[in-house]
């Protein structure tokens, strides 16, 4: 029916009737007094050089100088989507950027490696990355013919291989990776913890130099089991096993070392953080978003950079939020992020990283393709 100007013009002198019935936006942030608060910074990264392209940003990092690493999958960017590396092109743009990019804290590029021009051998599906206190620069590996963790210098050139390309002895075998997930490394034990990760279900310690095999353990510090874990029941008793190679694609996500020497270990299909120590002791354990289902809750780790690391920031790439927690309670606490496309908001937020300052850098995967960054609200 083709509407009056008249009718038009009451429509829109009702306008503000008519938005009151419009749901209330969700807010962006919540937590209660002395909790961080966090604001997008939609003005990081700078525009990138090159007509490069960002393909699944899997991994973010910060370095001893404040420089933001992120590690992404140039092979998840479509034919369409880099145009102009087509032959012959399809379009003005774009290129596929190199898969490890260091930003200063500016945004600034100030280099790029790795990806299918690398001189050496590549994985095929990047995952995470950690750059340790020299300025290394750590990333596992996913793909079903990867099964590596790679230690390289901060230029670019290989020094150390964990595993074997291509080949896995499930979770009871020290000299093979299973789809190796996160990664921390222990400065002063020179010991480099793996969560190894999408097939196996584990925590898999090496030398940080040798690469000499040190020790692992499962789920509450118990030896792994490979044998298939009934579903996931959020109103069950806690599963007995960290998960790995579902359909759903749920693992033993992430590892992280905090200022006390605990070990924190994501086991994102089962919506838990476990804690244990150095020796693989089980600690406590503690569930996020209980009833996500899907690919689980918590996805990554990182520790507020106060003296007393008082918050533990993780990403849920299946609530597209970060959770806020205290880490001596384990306790939800906050959060910042919600579901879409804007600045500000997530898609698949998959890793995260933070610099001195407390401020946040975040990476999707999936669609959404990028990165981002968080600064304390004022």
């Amino acid at each position: 029916m083709r509407m009056s100007s008249v009718g038009a013009a009451a429509i829109v002198m009702s306008g503000a009737v008519a938005s009151a019935q419009l749901p209330t936006p969700e807010p962006l942030t919540s937590g209660g007094p002395g909790v961080p608060k966090y604001v997008v910074d939609a003005s990081w990264p700078k525009p990138l050089p090159g007509k490069w392209i960002l393909g699944h940003v899997s991994g973010v990092a910060v370095g001893p100088d404040d420089h933001i690493w992120i590690l992404h999958r140039p092979g998840s960017i479509t034919d369409r989507e880099a145009g102009a590396a087509q032959k012959p092109p399809l379009s003005d743009c774009c290129v596929p950027a190199p898969s490890v990019i260091e930003f200063d804290k500016a945004g600034n590029v100030i280099r790029a490696w790795g990806g299918k021009d690398y001189p050496g051998k590549w994985p095929a599906t990047e995952h995470s990355i950690f750059v340790d206190q020299q300025n290394n620069v750590w990333i596992s590996s996913i793909g079903r013919a990867d099964q590596v963790v790679l230690k390289f210098s901060a230029a670019g050139k290989l020094l150390l291989t964990l595993g074997e390309w291509d080949k896995t002895g499930g979770s009871n075998d020290t000299t093979t990776l299973g789809r190796p997930a996160g990664i921390d490394v222990d400065e002063r034990a020179h010991e480099v913890y793996v969560a190894d990760g999408y097939k196996n279900r584990r925590v898999i310690v090496f030398d940080s130099e040798t690469g000499k095999f040190k020790r692992y353990w499962g789920a509450y510090g118990k030896r792994p089991d490979d044998t298939p874990l009934p579903k996931y029941d959020p109103d069950g008793p806690p599963p007995a096993g960290f998960r790995a190679d579902d359909p759903a694609v749920v693992a033993v996500h992430a590892v992280r070392l905090d200022k006390d020497g605990l070990v924190y270990v994501c086991d994102r299909g089962n919506d838990r953080i476990q804690v244990f120590r150095k020796n693989g002791e089980f600690v406590k354990e503690a569930f996020i978003a209980k009833h996500t289902l899907a690919m689980g809750a918590p996805w990554d780790i990182v520790f507020s950079r106060d003296k007393e690391q008082q918050y533990l920031y993780v990403p849920d790439g299946t609530n597209q939020k970060v959770w806020i927690l205290t880490r001596a309670d384990l306790k939800v606490v906050g959060s910042f992020g919600r579901g879409g496309r804007n600045a500000g908001y997530f898609g698949w937020v998959h890793g995260i990283g933070i610099d001195s300052k407390g401020t946040i850098y975040t990476g999707e995967v999936d669609i959404y393709k990028r990165v981002q960054r968080f600064v304390l609200a004022k």
